[in-house]
């Protein structure tokens, strides 16, 4: 159960860096 947490928790992290860079992406091309 915790290596299950441990997972999505990694996964939910990356998913909101990713989501972070395209942000950041769009403002610097805008």
């Amino acid at each position: 159960m915790s290596v299950l947490a441990g997972g999505f928790t990694s996964t939910a992290s990356i998913l909101v860096l990713f989501i972070l860079l395209v942000i950041i992406s769009r403002t610097f091309l805008i």
